[in-house]
C-alpha cells in the first residue's frame, strides 16, 4: 500500500502563485512516476501534469502549460508542483497520485494510489 500525503494549497489571488508538495511513502511505490489532477465537484477528475521518475520526462495538461512546473525528488519519493499566473479557473482540489505502471502518463486509470487532495482556490 502506497500512502500519499499532499500539502500546499490554499487561497490565492488571481495572478498569485503556490507550490504544492507530495510524498509518497510505503514498500509497494512503484517508482514509475508521479502525478497531479484536480477535480470540481459535479466534474471528472482531470489531468493536470505528471512527471516520470527515472528520465524526468514531464507533461502538461495545455490549460496549464507555461504556467505550472512539476519536479520530482527521486531519494525522497516527492514530486511538486509548482503554479504560477493562477486563475480562477484554476480552483479545484488537488490529487496526488503515483503511477502502476511504466507507462502511466495522463490517464487516471494507470495511477493506482491517490492522495486525499488539497484544495487551491484562486479569487478573482
Amino acid at each position: 500500500q502506497v500512502q500519499l500525503v499532499e500539502s500546499g494549497g490554499g487561497l490565492v489571488q488571481a495572478g498569485g502563485s503556490l507550490r504544492l508538495s507530495c510524498a509518497a511513502s510505503g514498500r509497494t511505490f512503484s517508482g514509475y512516476g508521479m502525478g497531479w489532477f484536480r477535480q470540481v465537484p459535479g466534474k471528472e477528475r482531470e489531468f493536470v501534469s505528471s512527471i516520470k521518475f527515472n528520465s524526468g520526462r514531464t507533461y502538461y495538461a495545455d490549460s496549464v502549460r507555461g504556467r505550472f512546473t512539476i519536479s520530482r525528488d527521486t531519494a525522497k519519493n516527492s514530486v511538486y508542483l509548482q503554479m504560477n499566473s493562477l486563475e480562477p479557473e484554476d480552483t479545484a482540489k488537488y490529487y496526488c497520485a503515483a503511477a502502476s505502471y511504466h507507462w502511466a502518463t495522463m490517464n487516471p486509470a494507470d495511477f493506482g494510489s491517490w492522495g486525499q487532495g488539497t484544495q487551491v482556490t484562486v479569487s478573482s
